[in-house]
């Protein structure tokens, strides 16, 4: 599948059932200068994928409707193919385990929640880049997961 072309872009597309997470680490990126589009589920992420230009994709993995899992498959069938960061709770061995599921199926990283800020924001930086006018580092410290 073709990565549609639009005259909107989406850097980062964030995706968790737990709204009041989601909207912090939106919050938090888009300080840092990020363009965030924010779903709270796994059908409305390939709905917006289908749409949109994304260069990034953070998404939980357990999620209604459609999984983190789902999602990575119909990611890999777009060109380009954005990078794809898995995300779950850590503390059980279900959920590493998911992690490094979604890991071998070609998530670029995972992160296990609740995570620190300065975690994400490298994390990010990595595989999109700093956003556009960051001028040095100020990677702030501090839980980002529930």
């Amino acid at each position: 599948m073709a990565a549609p072309e639009t005259a909107a872009r989406t850097e980062v597309l964030l995706v968790d059932d737990d709204v009041a997470l989601a909207r912090s680490m939106a919050t938090l990126l888009r300080r840092r200068g990020y363009v965030v589009a924010l779903v709270h589920h796994g059908r409305a992420a390939m709905e917006y994928v289908t749409r949109n230009r994304v260069e990034l994709v953070i998404s939980d993995i357990f999620m209604p409707e459609a999984d983190g899992l789902e999602l990575l498959g119909l990611l890999r069938r777009c060109v380009p193919c954005p990078p794809f960061v898995a995300m779950s709770g850590s503390g059980s061995y279900r959920m590493n385990g998911m992690l490094k599921t979604a890991a071998m199926l070609g998530a670029a990283r995972t992160l296990a929640k609740p995570f620190e800020t300065a975690q994400l924001f490298r994390l990010v930086e990595e595989l999109i880049g700093p956003p556009a006018g960051l001028t040095g580092p100020a990677v702030p410290s501090g839980p980002a997961g529930p």
